[in-house]
């Protein structure tokens, strides 16, 4: 099977539209996809018959409209092509209207309060700008879902309204530049980490199927130190897995590319080539939803949790971003002259500016209780927000920022001394792997994203933000009498004023963590410190003026983070303690009664000496009640945290109060279970399950 072949099969793509499509039709939608075009009602009727008959040519008897709602994956109500015909038999329709518009319920998606349960009716509107696929004998038409009053309620049409925000601001720029452009897109490419694990062992785990996550887990003797499985071998079960995932990834159009064992046992990683924003989140769904399907089918368990395993490494989503014309121009491509590449000094200040100005709201479309655990750790970048450069970039803005020419550094090579090997061009920078938001060439690398999460919310915040900073640029430039000298000086001023937010060194240290606060960088430490600043009238300003989301959107949006956050802590509490009670503490009970038996057994013998018995049955009774208080001590704080009002106080008592004694309660059960043999302990260990594939 040829890659080439099977490569958007079950796609309603362009070369689909071509051929099935009247040619009037054809370029009245390609020009809505490509150019930002208003969509033709006339065309849709049209379009809506010719995707039906293709989907059946594929076998699809049902189409259904997807959609993000706020629960961060997507959601769909299948309907069938069957309607009676005249003669009583069946006949297979799909009109214009049910193309353009679906009506789900929505009464239970979160809505932040702005729907009660009786106010139900919600719609769901095509997206041209996505293709449709077919799967499961089901036609996919990607759509925007809102209420009857006309609130938003998804995820995608804020990202589809901070694309337009950015190209707007762009287009005016690049006006000035004499650039050629009718659209600007926001382009991403987003490195997806994950787990496997043998399935039978996950089935096992209460707290993997709840939570996602390992609550309880003692550190087996080998975990990532020997650096041994990053880019290692692929185990020949892990290669099936990827290897039916990249064929599926394929037909649905997704450019699936590099795939690899990542640092920690266990952990891979695929990252597909870029798209626009608004395709690469929509594809990014479809790779998570594809992942955990072959992995299921193939017995396998694929953990999408930010950080299922404690002491190893957590699983990002690192979100390449960019800027693109529908001419194929990359916005943030340096060049081999970046010195001089004004047009790129101007887009790429202007990145850095939106970056140090709205660090919070970059840090808050990350936060979560996944993700909690996994920032500032084990290669993950710390909760302080900055821009890392490189070295030859660094010295153009050191230059510009003493308004003096850069003197310019030629590109080197790599002699590697084997007379079999080429000499290899060197790259004028290094990369930086603690940094959160690094530049890699022609694109900014936004790391602290976690593999869990939706890309519509950090894409909607990085958007938004840049071009405000555009808008304001644009504002200047316009007005200005000598262009080439304005754009100078814009540049120079915007590095000035914001190089604190660049720093291109190790992020881990405490150095650095005393020099961002010197610097008066922001360090919001968890998500009950940074999500409430969502609502904050700085943020609420910047996404009205843009055009991106009312302040009743922002805020229900504040208020449903927040509540997931309160609602993942509150379930993983709930199920360390059923896991105590019902499952561990009878499990090293049941030890202390054996080891208590073969004490009482020992001492029939003359002068046997039972003190390692003893002092182990002791230890481990000590522990049962550590335990056992710890349960009761983390039920009270649950029950309490429901009666805490607002929704900001209730996420701080979970952080600081509810967290903290799982914490304790875990050091109890992993010191525990490092006492226990294994045939008696009642969950698979870390051995088990980092190894066991």
């Amino acid at each position: 099977m040829k890659a080439s072949e099977i490569f958007g099969e079950n796609v309603f793509g362009i070369a689909v539209m071509r051929d099935k499509l009247p040619k009037d039709v054809y370029k009245s939608l390609v020009s809505t996809i490509e150019d930002g075009t208003p969509l033709d009602p006339g065309v849709a009727s049209v379009v809506a018959n010719a995707m039906k008959d293709w989907a059946v040519e594929k076998g699809a008897t049902h189409f259904t409209h997807w959609f993000q709602p706020m629960t961060g994956i997507t959601a769909e109500k299948h309907d069938s092509f069957v309607s009676p015909g005249r003669d009583g038999k069946a006949i297979m329709e799909f009109s214009g209207k049910e193309l353009v518009m679906g009506e789900p319920d929505a009464s239970s998606f979160p809505s932040g309060g702005v729907r009660a349960t009786f106010e139900a009716r919600g719609y769901t509107a095509w997206d041209p700008t996505s293709f449709a696929f077919v799967k499961d004998g089901t036609l996919y038409v990607p759509s925007a879902f809102f209420s009857y009053s006309g609130e938003v309620l998804d995820k995608k049409t804020p990202l589809l309204k901070s694309m337009k925000a950015l190209s707007r601001e762009a287009l005016r720029i690049l006006k000035l530049f004499g650039t050629e452009a009718k659209q600007v897109f926001s382009t991403v490419g987003a490195e997806q980490e994950y787990f496997l694990i043998d399935k039978k062992d996950y089935l096992r785990r209460k707290d993997l199927v709840y939570t996602g996550r390992t609550l309880f887990g003692a550190r087996p003797p080998k975990g990532q130190e020997m650096e041994d499985h990053y880019f290692g071998a692929i185990k020949s079960r892990v290669f099936d897995f990827m290897k039916e995932l990249d064929e599926e990834l394929w037909k649905l159009g997704i450019f699936a590319k590099t795939e690899h064992n990542e640092v920690a046992p266990a952990q891979h990683e695929l990252a597909p080539l870029f798209a626009s924003s608004n395709l690469a989140n929509d594809q990014n769904q479809l790779i998570m939803e594809m992942m955990k399907r072959i992995a299921d089918k193939r017995g396998l368990a694929c953990l999408l949790h930010e950080k299922p395993f404690a002491g190893i490494n957590g699983s990002g989503k690192h979100n390449n971003w960019s800027m693109s014309t529908d001419r194929g121009v990359n916005l943030l491509d340096p060049g081999s002259t970046p010195a001089e590449n004004s047009r790129f000094l101007l887009f790429f200040s202007a990145v850095i500016a939106a970056v140090d100005e709205y660090q919070d709201l970059l840090r808050l479309s990350v936060a979560g209780a996944g993700n909690d655990h996994r920032l500032g750790a084990n290669e993950a970048p710390p909760a302080i927000v900055s821009v890392y450069v490189g070295e030859e970039l660094g010295e153009v803005l050191d230059a510009l920022e003493r308004d003096e020419k850069y003197a310019g550094k030629k590109r080197g090579v790599m002699k590697l001394g084997v007379d079999t090997l080429p000499d290899l061009p060197k790259d004028t920078t290094d990369r930086n792997r603690t940094s959160p938001f690094a530049f890699t060439g022609n694109k900014f690398e936004f790391r602290m994203v976690g593999s869990s999460f939706s890309l519509a919310g950090p894409n909607i915040v990085i958007n938004t933000i840049v071009a405000d900073v555009l808008k304001r640029f644009a504002d200047v430039l316009e007005k200005a009498d000598d262009f080439n000298s304005a754009v100078h000086d814009l540049v120079v001023k915007t590095v000035r004023e914001h190089k604190r937010i660049i720093f291109n060194g190790n992020s881990y240290s405490d150095e650095w963590k005393r020099e961002a606060k010197k610097r008066g960088l922001s360090d919001l430490a968890d998500t009950s410190e940074a999500l409430p600043l969502f609502a904050g009238e700085k943020s609420v300003d910047l996404f009205e003026r843009m055009g991106v989301m009312s302040k009743r959107e922002v805020v229900t949006r504040t208020e449903i983070m927040l509540d997931n956050y309160c609602k993942s802590v509150a379930i993983e509490g709930l199920t360390a303690v059923e896991m105590v009670r019902r499952d561990i503490y009878p499990a090293v009970l049941n030890y202390v009664r054996t080891l208590c038996d073969a004490v009482a057994a020992k001492k029939i013998l003359p002068g046997a000496n039972c003190a390692t018995e003893e002092a182990l049955a002791t230890e481990l009774s000590e522990l049962t009640d550590g335990m056992c208080t710890k349960a009761e001590e983390l039920s009270q704080a649950l029950a309490e945290a429901k009666n805490v009002q607002g929704a900001a106080e209730q996420s701080a008592f979970y952080a600081h109060k509810v967290l903290p004694l799982m914490h304790e309660m875990r050091v109890i059960v992993d010191c525990a279970e490092m006492k226990t043999p294994k045939e008696m302990w009642p969950y698979p260990t870390y051995g088990e399950l980092l190894f066991g594939v």
